[in-house]
């Protein structure tokens, strides 16, 4: 008896050790996939606290968790399984759609330099006048649905590239990799996002400080510069968040270009950062991903640019058709 309860213990210690050594899997295969999306993660970081500006500050954390609720719904009901089901049954489709998610990101971040450049009234301004119609409730609920459908936008983008970056594995180890990429980014983009939000409040609980000097006077102005420095801060982010969907939606192109056999455009990228790098050896790494971000954003840009009128002048004029034809036989 005791010979068959030590074989048991040790069973079971194998058991737990294989576990172990599982979830260890898990976690690192997540953590390399979670930073081959890094770009896409940083433009949904940048993006979303435009959608919380305007609003009272009561509103502002709430609003950031419908978002946060809203984008872990989407990842979690919607986009895990059916990458899941993409990777299973037709595999060739994932970089197909990873290309069309690139040329979307490419059209919404040179959208954002165009009417930069050349101030017009944007696809997404009819949206933004509509908040006051309704009243104030009416109008978040509006702000919520639209930051929804961009993160929607942007989470498949994610879920796509890190399971383009999985190795082969069993269903459940790619699933469990992709609830774990899921669930840690949303919990840091959105984590990140109301710290942004409210950092002027707390910048302004410290301008309005009543401690006694020295330290009252190195708080209070410690304030003062949190709440003028956040819109230098809010104004960054919007430039970084357009840079990323360039540049992010320019990389998969080229990658995806590079799959199907057209591969000059990462091998002139590739050698560029070669050359450029071996110019300054004290800072390759850096070199290598800078003049690769500028070669892939060289493309979104060209892309973008592309799309603009094809999207201005052939797409929505025939979408709007669409819509005032299904309203008329309603």
């Amino acid at each position: 008896m005791s010979v068959g309860l030590i074989a048991l213990l040790d069973d079971v210690a194998f058991m737990v050790r294989s576990a172990a050594a599982s979830l260890d899997d898990v976690a690192g295969q997540a953590a390399k996939a979670g930073t081959k999306a890094a770009g896409v993660v940083i433009d949904d970081a940048a993006v979303t606290p435009r959608y919380v500006v305007g609003f009272a500050a009561e509103r502002e954390l709430p609003i950031v968790g419908k978002i946060a609720l809203g984008s872990l719904r989407n990842k979690l009901l919607f986009l895990l399984p059916g990458a899941l089901a993409l990777s299973a049954f037709a595999p060739w489709a994932i970089t197909p759609l990873l290309m069309l998610g690139g040329a979307y990101l490419c059209y919404e971040g040179t959208e954002k330099v165009y009417e930069g450049l050349f101030p017009h009234r944007a696809h997404g301004d009819a949206a933004d006048h509509a908040d006051g119609a309704g009243g104030a409730a009416a109008g978040e609920e509006r702000r919520v649905a639209s930051a929804i459908k961009t993160d929607f936008i942007l989470s498949a983008e994610i879920m796509a590239i890190t399971l383009a970056a999985l190795p082969e594995g069993s269903f459940w180890m790619r699933a469990a990799v992709l609830a774990i990429v899921a669930l840690g980014i949303t919990v840091g983009v959105y984590g990140v996002v109301a710290v942004i939000v409210k950092a002027d409040d707390a910048g302004l609980a410290l301008a309005r400080s009543t401690a006694g000097p020295p330290l009252g006077s190195l708080v209070r102005g410690l304030g003062r510069g949190v709440v003028k420095g956040m819109p230098i801060l809010l104004g960054l982010l919007a430039v970084v968040g357009t840079a990323a969907m360039i540049w992010v939606g320019g990389g998969i192109l080229m990658h995806g270009l590079e799959t199907y056999g057209l591969a000059w455009p990462a091998h002139a990228a590739h050698d560029a950062a070669t050359a450029a790098s071996a110019r300054l050896p004290f800072a390759k790494g850096f070199v290598e991903w800078l003049v690769t971000a500028l070669a892939s954003g060289l493309i979104g840009l060209v892309v973008g640019g592309l799309l603009i009128p094809l999207t201005s002048f052939v797409l929505a004029p025939t979408w709007h058709a669409l819509s005032a034809l299904r309203k008329q036989t309603a």
